[in-house]
């Protein structure tokens, strides 16, 4: 059942995806009012509402997803797919990324530097088209784990429970965590810390999954040796395994100034263009072809079992 879930959730979400940023509004306000009225300044504050927010959903979750598997098997199939929906899906970052790749293609610097502005939300205006397709490989290999590997592992691992954790999660620790301020800094350190846990195997099984389904020997080498130069460990893990994996040279200054931040070389190979855009697609689509592969088989042996 997992894996029809999986694949009818995908197919479903090709043809009629979900509404960019619907469910992020509704994420964000929900936070926002938690913190409103939890944040003091102080870690505990923090931790309990996490445990609203976060914790109680995903109970309830759970709750559905047995009492659905004890009444139904078609019932808890289609709740399994509703939540993979609304969870997953490569249209969350996918139509950015195509559109950057097509006018670095047409020759369109201009539209493609407007493109990275609108996905990314950062000044690209005098950024070349190696720099452009860098930042937008970089986007798409770790929005991909985020919207996709990370939550199919969860599913795979705790059934619809599982990618509502991951989801919820994750959206906690971005929406308390970046901010500097010393009280903000203070609430969302639990939500931080927590969802470094929770990433922190689906972190490993997807960069591993780049290195099997691209050059294996270089993302090794790539993730043993570059990920922790990089500012943010599980990015860093990623990015390192992706770049190696495809033969490109990710990180690295872009730019005339430091608006990116300390930026690592990260990868080997051949500056990033145009066509390692499309490479990047390949190592996505394989690595979830892999993925599907996988679950079928362990579906097999479960049943065979």
């Amino acid at each position: 059942m997992t894996i029809l879930a999986i694949i009818a959730a995908l197919v479903i979400e090709q043809f009629r995806p979900l509404a960019i940023g619907r469910i992020d509004d509704l994420l964000a306000r929900w936070s926002r009012w938690l913190e409103d009225r939890f944040n003091a300044g102080q870690r505990h504050h923090g931790l309990a509402a996490w445990l609203i927010g976060v914790a109680l959903p995903t109970a309830l979750m759970l709750v559905a997803q047995l009492l659905a598997f004890w009444s139904s098997a078609l019932l808890a199939l289609l709740l399994a797919v509703a939540v993979l929906y609304l969870t997953m899906g490569f249209r969350q970052f996918s139509h950015h990324y195509t559109a950057i790749h097509v006018a670095l293609n047409a020759g369109e610097i201009g539209q493609a530097r407007q493109l990275l502005y609108q996905w990314r939300g950062i000044e690209a205006d005098r950024l070349g088209s190696s720099d452009v397709a860098r930042l937008a490989i970089e986007e798409a290999l770790v929005a991909s784990h985020r919207h996709v590997f990370a939550p199919l592992i969860l599913f795979a691992l705790f059934g619809p429970a599982g990618a509502v954790l991951y989801r919820l999660a994750r959206h906690f620790a971005r929406a308390w965590g970046t901010d500097t301020g010393m009280a903000a800094d203070s609430f969302g350190e639990f939500s931080r810390r927590t969802f470094a846990v929770i990433d922190w195997l689906p972190v490993r099984m997807t960069a591993a999954s780049f290195a099997i389904v691209g050059n294996f020997e270089d993302a090794v080498f790539c993730w043993r040796t570059q990920a922790s130069r990089w500012r943010e460990e599980a990015s860093g893990i990623l990015l390192a395994s992706g770049a190696g994996a495809l033969g490109v040279r990710l990180g690295m200054p872009v730019g005339v100034d430091d608006r990116f931040g300390d930026r690592p070389e990260l990868g080997v190979g051949e500056d990033a263009d145009a066509d390692f855009m499309q490479s990047a697609v390949g190592l996505v689509w394989r690595t979830l072809v892999m993925a599907l592969l996988l679950l079928t088989l362990l579906g097999i042996a479960s049943w065979a079992g």
